[in-house]
């Protein structure tokens, strides 16, 4: 973007969703944040919150350093908070988190505690201003991402299909199902912002087939449009072989393999895309810095394909993608919620 000043436009955005998030005059609200947050959105944040009049108060950590072999990015799983027992005790204490860390506390190891004392946790996402305010989440979606959890959660398998040549069979069973509409007024939940998706975590043993990612889909941990065609054979959960060339086979089998850690190769979870808000598109139009990814993962009607860590199929892994897939056929127990990349009035 040009400039990163302060906007009314953007302080109007955050206190609508917090406002949605029903955080009230006099509520005590930390804003979480570290050293290498987005400034603008902690700004924008705090302004929002004593607009309403609610008690705001910051906590902000060291960004931790780093461990992995290689960069990480988008993995929605902050190391910052480093089990300190001052911060949560802090964060356990307080009604409403603003979460404005780095990479999010969804995965954090914290997170359980954080939700079990009753906080209701608001992510958000590290993007820039100017998308969130074109992404501000709705009563609506929040109807149409609670019909598509219900059919998830009831689901005993997902079919995806695609003319390219995917042919993907997951078990759901016992599938932990989440979805996420940008906001949150539960205590002991999170959501983040932007929101309009769902995902579910099979359980071990659960995925299996052939997923095709085709020229155009893409790779949010290198924030790129792929410009090869790339075939993934995936057996009991693990991408066994992957069948390409060029830059983007060569970036991920790359990536994969700097883990040294066999769990990179695995399933994390799997959903779609419901915001017709959200565009494929936006990835062009911003610098890499001012792009997280959210909206890609939440643009209407993708496969989203995620590698890496899985709490409920006992894998726990830094080694992480997030790939949403164009034009793609999801069936749940023989009903298509999504038609060859178009959404399904549920």
């Amino acid at each position: 973007m040009f400039s990163d000043r302060i906007e009314a436009k953007w302080i109007d955005a955050f206190q609508h969703v917090f406002e949605l998030c029903n955080v009230v005059a006099g509520d005590e609200v930390v804003i979480l944040s570290e050293t290498q947050s987005r400034e603008l959105n902690v700004h924008l944040a705090e302004l929002a919150l004593l607009s309403i009049g609610a008690k705001a108060a910051h906590i902000v950590l060291p960004t931790p350093a780093q461990s992995s072999p290689v960069p990480v990015r988008s993995t929605g799983a902050s190391q910052a908070i480093q089990q300190s027992k001052t911060v949560l005790a802090a964060l356990t204490n307080v009604p409403v988190i603003i979460d404005c860390t780095l990479e999010g506390l969804m995965h954090a190891p914290e997170l359980p505690t954080i939700l079990k004392s009753g906080a209701r946790v608001m992510n958000i996402s590290n993007e820039h201003p100017e998308a969130l305010e074109r992404l501000i989440p709705t009563p609506e979606l929040k109807t149409q991402v609670l019909a598509a959890s219900k059919i998830a959660r009831r689901s005993s398998t997902m079919h995806v299909s695609s003319a390219v040549g995917t042919d993907l069979s997951i078990n759901m069973e016992n599938a932990p199902a989440v979805g996420i509409w940008g906001y949150t007024d539960k205590p002991g939940t999170l959501a983040h912002w932007p929101g309009g998706l769902i995902v579910s975590f099979p359980q071990a043993k659960s995925v299996n087939g052939t997923l095709v990612l085709d020229v155009g889909d893409i790779n949010l941990t290198f924030k790129r449009y792929l410009e090869e065609k790339l075939t993934l054979t995936i057996e009991n959960d693990y991408i066994t072989n992957i069948e390409g060339s060029g830059t983007d086979h060569e970036l991920m089998t790359r990536y994969l393999a700097a883990w040294n850690d066999p769990l990179a190769y695995a399933t994390s979870h799997v959903g779609w895309g419901l915001n017709t808000n959200a565009r494929y598109e936006a990835l062009s139009m911003y610098d890499k810095r001012d792009f997280n990814g959210t909206e890609a993962r939440a643009y209407a009607g993708n496969f989203l394909f995620s590698t890496g860590a899985n709490e409920f199929a006992g894998r726990f892994t830094e080694g992480h993608f997030d790939i949403p897939v164009r034009n793609c056929t999801i069936s749940l127990d023989g009903q298509t919620v999504v038609d060859a990349g178009k959404l399904v009035e549920l």
